[in-house]
């Protein structure tokens, strides 16, 4: 009998300084993508098409693209239980100059849900926000 794995939603709401589509290339765009982590990154930006970014600590498959307002990514991060992937979905709108990012993260292992929830504001929301102001200095 398999034991059943404990989830839980990550949902962040995050204010970028630069349009949707700034925010969608950032995010799906494997150099500007290590640009503002840091990390290597690998990104095939289309519809089933694999990333791992991070370094190869997260992979995928990305599962919907609408250009400039919404990425749905079939995600994992290489410590989790073996073929299990969580859903993860960015979704931009404009806001003023800038962009309102909603992400939500469904099926998260539980066990991991506190070290996720920060590494997505310390990793990405906090780098990228860094990032497209430098990019808007220019």
């Amino acid at each position: 009998m398999s034991q059943t794995l404990e989830v839980r939603p990550v949902q962040q709401t995050v204010e970028l300084s630069g349009p949707p589509e700034a925010v969608y290339t950032a995010l799906m765009d494997a150099q500007q993508h290590a640009a503002f982590t840091g990390l290597d990154a690998e990104i095939d930006a289309r519809e089933g098409g694999a990333f791992a970014t991070c370094g190869g600590r997260n992979s995928g498959y990305t599962l919907v693209l609408v250009p400039g307002r919404r990425i749905v990514q079939a995600w994992r991060h290489r410590d989790w239980p073996e073929h299990h992937y969580s859903v993860a979905t960015f979704d931009l709108a404009p806001m003023g100059r800038g962009t309102r990012l909603i992400f939500t993260q469904m099926g998260v292992p539980a066990d991991g849900y506190a070290w996720l929830d920060e590494d997505w504001r310390t990793m990405y929301w906090g780098p990228l926000a860094r990032y497209l102001a430098m990019r808007r200095r220019g």
